[in-house]
């Protein structure tokens, strides 16, 4: 195995959510894997498109043990997951309970066992990473945006969501100091999206004609956004400061995404604010209708929130996650490093410590 060619990721979606509560239901999956695979959108993630670039397989799921192979890395990530950790239950909140601190203890715990098996040899040795590979492995981190929007679940005000952003981002910081002191040493860490363009927020919150922008987007949610990344900033020229053998690249999503969101039609996609698989409404969402909903009409179990007829032209697939396309577009805006800083590409942070 090429040195780096661990990927090892924290706050990002694929797989871990269906692990752990089931899968998501069909039409989930339906343009690349033709039926659910793991992941809430019509086929790949940002991250299945960063795997395949390395021409690693796709990463597997810590919480899915049947027919894993985790040699070249593991996904620690869930749907839905959090900075901080959740005190309600799945249901009432619709995030999950696996929060950052949860991934964190999955990763130490997967770190050590690995080590245990792989001395113990035979088929251990092929589908678990060796020691060095820690220390050799890109850490990503995606995740806050669920933070966010969890305060106005709560009805706080834009300022009373701010004020947290700092606690955020200590327990964020905490979390890649500790992965750094289990040898983690290249970390790849996206900011967070602008919230207030999602069908689901545009749906849900009370938002005021004075606070949607020209593109349609809620500006509240959008500042809270830019707020919490002008942060993570700070936070990550700290840690540059902190854990002087680590490279970390603070990688701008935001920019790309309200970039794709802004000019749809330029980029090939439309209806930008619109889910593709929903149910009903201005924004074909509706929270109590999720995509791939059924009731029975007739006797008969009927899909009623059902996928539009060509996902590839839209971004949005659930009004909470992007479709297959939206999200090679995304990859494909950052994956040279263009939007990175410092500017390094992907492949090459992979590839960083390769003598």
């Amino acid at each position: 195995m090429e040195p780096h060619s661990l990927c090892v990721i924290f706050g990002l979606t694929p797989g871990g959510l269906s692990a752990a509560f089931g899968q998501a239901p069909p039409p989930n999956g339906e343009t690349y894997f033709h039926s659910p695979a793991g992941r809430y959108s019509d086929g790949r993630l940002v991250i299945d498109f960063l795997a395949e670039s390395l021409g690693l397989p796709y990463l597997s799921a810590y919480l899915d043990s049947v027919g894993s192979n985790f040699s070249h890395g593991a996904n620690f990530a869930t749907a839905g997951s959090t900075i901080r950790p959740q005190n309600t239950t799945m249901s009432q909140s619709g995030y999950s309970p696996i929060s950052l601190d949860v991934q964190f203890v999955q990763f130490s715990d997967f770190h050590r066992r690995s080590q245990i098996f792989n001395k113990q040899g035979g088929v251990f040795e092929k589908l678990l990473p060796k020691e060095d590979y820690f220390s050799q492995a890109l850490y990503t981190f995606d995740i806050g945006q669920n933070d966010l929007t969890a305060g106005y679940k709560l009805n706080m005000t834009t300022e009373q969501v701010k004020a947290y952003v700092p606690d955020l981002l200590g327990q964020l910081s905490n979390t890649i100091r500790n992965v750094y002191g289990q040898g983690g040493r290249s970390f790849w860490v996206h900011n967070t999206g602008p919230v207030g363009c999602l069908p689901y927020v545009l749906d849900r919150y009370l938002i005021t004609a004075a606070q949607v922008d020209k593109y349609g987007c809620a500006s509240p949610f959008n500042e809270v956004a830019q707020y919490f990344n002008r942060k993570l900033k700070e936070a990550v020229v700290q840690l540059r400061k902190d854990l002087p053998e680590a490279t970390i690249i603070y990688v701008d999503v935001y920019s790309v995404k309200y970039t794709l969101i802004t000019q749809a039609k330029k980029y090939g996609f439309e209806h930008p604010l619109v889910a593709c698989c929903g149910h009903g409404g201005k924004y074909n969402y509706n929270r109590l209708v999720k995509c791939g909903a059924k009731k029975i009409i007739d006797g008969k179990e009927t899909l009623i929130a059902n996928s539009c007829k060509d996902p590839s032209v839209r971004i949005s697939w659930d009004g909470t996650h992007f479709t297959e396309a939206a999200n090679k577009w995304i990859f494909e805006q950052i994956a040279d490093g263009s939007f990175s800083d410092p500017p390094i590409s992907f492949e090459k942070a992979c590839h960083r410590m390769d003598h």
